[in-house]
């Protein structure tokens, strides 16, 4: 591709990006405003917030059990079971991104096939954030 398209190209590309993002902020504000008007009409029920009251006092109860329960050895041992297994999780899924990446590199594919004969693409998922600067 020469450079001009290149270029061209590129332009056109950060301009979909912008507007798509202005889109997305414009769309996530509107969602706000309703969600906010929603609460508002609930506020306004008395039927609710009578049942809201009790589902919170429940919800103290529950708590207060369920913090009983957490403090049995077997539930500690569970908990901290669940946790390490997240991070072998989280750390996994990186190390499989990193392969992916490399055998995409290498092979010029984005598909593989499993062991079990299974074909199975390779997807991307890209999102903007701000910087922190």
């Amino acid at each position: 591709m020469p450079e001009e398209n290149k270029a061209q190209t590129l332009i056109s590309v950060e301009s979909m990006i912008n507007n798509t993002n202005s889109r997305l902020e414009t769309l996530t504000k509107e969602i706000k405003e309703h969600k906010s008007m929603l609460n508002s009409i609930l506020e306004n029920s008395d039927e609710y917030q009578q049942l809201q009251e009790e589902v919170q006092k429940q919800s103290k109860l529950r708590n207060i059990a369920k913090q009983k329960v957490l403090t049995k050895p077997s539930a500690s041992k569970a908990m901290e079971d669940i946790k390490d297994l997240q991070i072998q999780i989280k750390e996994a899924k990186t190390a499989l991104s990193d392969y992916l990446a490399q055998f995409v590199n290498l092979s010029g594919t984005n598909q593989i096939e499993g062991p079990d004969g299974v074909l199975r693409q390779i997807v991307y998922t890209a999102k903007l954030v701000k910087n922190k600067n």
